[in-house]
């Protein structure tokens, strides 16, 4: 039985891949560093210092520190959320799927804090979750499953008994790896990867979750 619901954020809640990539793309060049959209797939759903850690050990530079790095591109992604972000489709309709259903929400998110808080409020949504948790608290980010097992603690509700949504495939691989039950909605730039296989059941977009689903899964 699903006794509570996880959600991830970028790509799922809000269309933030776009924005990320805009942004990894725009830092790192200025320290000399090209990077293709395919090779920022790579790092999809790992947290943005685990993400400038990675090609810093590929292609280190010396001129910027790597926690400036982070913080650059941290603001200018909030910066873009807050001039074009878009929530994705269906979130305001899985969302009151689960709250008829009487079950507690929570985020679960690799991104920090400050851009969650961005997110919440562009897409007005802030109030929907009684937890929200950032991976920037966690030792390890996604496809580890400490972010989503602190967030099971959090609400009360035991990991086998709650389920995740997830866009990327490391976020999959973080959600059953914590034991949960695991809906997929991939991103499209990475929707033909084999890692989706793992997940319990896939959906096209969060229009098309319904309770049935949270019956099917119990």
């Amino acid at each position: 039985m699903i006794k509570a619901v996880i959600f991830d954020m970028d790509g799922l809640l809000i269309d933030s891949e776009p924005i990320w990539q805009e942004a990894e793309a725009a830092i790192f060049g200025k320290v000399g560093i090209t990077l293709t959209a395919v090779q920022m797939r790579q790092t999809m759903g790992l947290k943005v210092n685990e993400v400038v850690d990675f090609w810093y050990a590929q292609k280190p530079w010396s001129d910027v520190p790597r926690a400036q790095m982070t913080h650059d591109i941290i603001d200018m992604v909030i910066t873009l959320i807050k001039e074009r972000g878009k929530a994705m489709r269906g979130v305001h309709q899985a969302i009151d799927v689960c709250r008829r259903a009487g079950l507690p929400l929570a985020i679960a998110s690799s991104s920090f804090t400050p851009v969650i808080d961005a997110v919440l409020e562009k897409v007005g949504i802030r109030s929907e979750f009684s937890v929200i948790h950032s991976a920037e608290n966690e030792p390890y980010g996604k496809p580890h499953p400490a972010v989503f097992i602190t967030a099971a603690q959090k609400l009360g509700v035991p990991p086998e008994f709650c389920l995740v949504f997830e866009d990327s495939p490391n976020g999959v691989l973080a959600a059953k790896a914590a034991r949960m039950k695991c809906i997929a909605v991939p991103d499209e730039q990475v929707k033909g990867d084999k890692r989706f296989a793992i997940a319990d059941i896939m959906l096209d977009s969060l229009e098309e979750f319904q309770e049935k689903h949270l019956n099917d899964l119990g």
